[in-house]
């Protein structure tokens, strides 16, 4: 069954906060509900764009660790944006969803953590080719 927007979810991790900081933590299955296979960091200049592609098989968690980044999600028939603006707020994104990441702030920085390790595969890198997947064709 391929995944709609309804089942893309915020994600809101324990976070310690002292006066000499703060310390966030994701732990499987607490908050992170799938093993990690993998784990990657993106930073890009402020207005570029990221992403761009949707996967088949992989789950993704995405955390803005520094700056602001929008993610912009979609199922083919509907379109969200997601602000991730904190850093113990993450955005669990399902496979068979086109995602796009803005990057809003100079030197954002963000986390995925994934389900499965890269499979060239598993991609989906063309928005036609997402459309003509999500129509079953």
């Amino acid at each position: 069954m391929k995944a709609s927007i309804a089942d893309i979810r915020i994600i809101e991790f324990p976070r310690h906060v002292r006066d000499n900081g703060e310390v966030v933590v994701a732990e499987g299955p607490d908050n992170v509900p799938f093993e990690i296979a993998r784990m990657f960091t993106l930073r890009a200049p402020q207005g570029a764009t990221r992403g761009e592609h949707a996967h088949l098989r992989c789950s993704q968690l995405m955390l803005c660790l520094h700056g602001e980044i929008d993610v912009t999600c979609d199922d083919g028939s509907e379109r969200k944006t997601f602000p991730l603006r904190h850093g113990h707020v993450g955005l669990l994104v399902p496979p068979s969803i086109w995602n796009t990441v803005t990057f809003r702030s100079a030197q954002a920085v963000l986390a995925v953590l994934c389900d499965r390790r890269y499979e060239a595969d598993d991609y989906i890198r063309t928005y036609p080719e997402f459309l003509t997947y999500r129509k079953g064709v």
